[in-house]
């Protein structure tokens, strides 16, 4: 039985072993950031829930083509526990995986995934170039453009939050919520003073 509990330290440091670009490090620390928010809100175990967010591209840039695969190995490898790894890997369902998401941390990571690409990019767009003082109304009415941010499978976001039995505007307050936190972080709080 594997004991091993990943910290936030151990996470970064692997995450950084595998990934050199800093758009890819935004990103797992918006996902991070945002799936540490839904703990909160769910009441759940904070730190496995970002500790997962923070992993959950790790394989992305060495091995695009074997994504979720490739993860699967790694946090073998390097004894991770198997929720840990199942989570992880439940993120490409459908896409690069065929684990379903079933827990509510594994919905959460499905959901908030591509929308932290979506939320980022629409708060690029503004003045402001800032996630805080980014609504989700100016994230909806970009999500009607098909060219904006023409990467991000919007039919994902809404099969997630039907996983969560939210509706799409509240999901994408929250992921806003979320990012905020980490704003600075990201390069996201923009022209806002906080």
């Amino acid at each position: 039985m594997n004991s091993y509990i990943p910290s936030r330290e151990d996470a970064l440091l692997l995450f950084k072993r595998y990934n050199k670009s800093d758009s890819l490090l935004r990103h797992a620390l918006s996902v991070e950031a945002v799936m540490g928010h839904f703990a909160d809100k769910f009441n759940e175990d904070k730190e496995p829930w970002e500790v997962i967010g923070l992993v959950h591209d790790l394989d992305y840039e060495m091995y695009p083509h074997e994504h979720c695969i490739k993860c699967r190995e790694i946090l073998m490898e390097h004894n991770w526990p198997e929720t840990y790894i199942r989570a992880v890997v439940s993120h490409g369902w459908g896409i690069c995986s065929d684990v379903e998401p079933r827990t509510r941390l594994e919905k959460t990571l499905y959901a908030v995934d591509e929308l932290t690409g979506l939320v980022a990019s629409a708060a690029l767009v503004r003045p402001s170039k800032s996630v805080l003082d980014l609504t989700a109304k100016s994230v909806k009415k970009k999500w009607k453009d098909k060219r904006f941010a023409a990467g991000v499978d919007r039919s994902i976001i809404d099969k997630g939050a039907d996983m969560l039995g939210m509706d799409r505007t509240e999901l994408i307050t929250e992921t806003i919520s979320g990012m905020r936190r980490v704003a600075q972080d990201i390069g996201l709080k923009g022209n806002v003073s906080s």
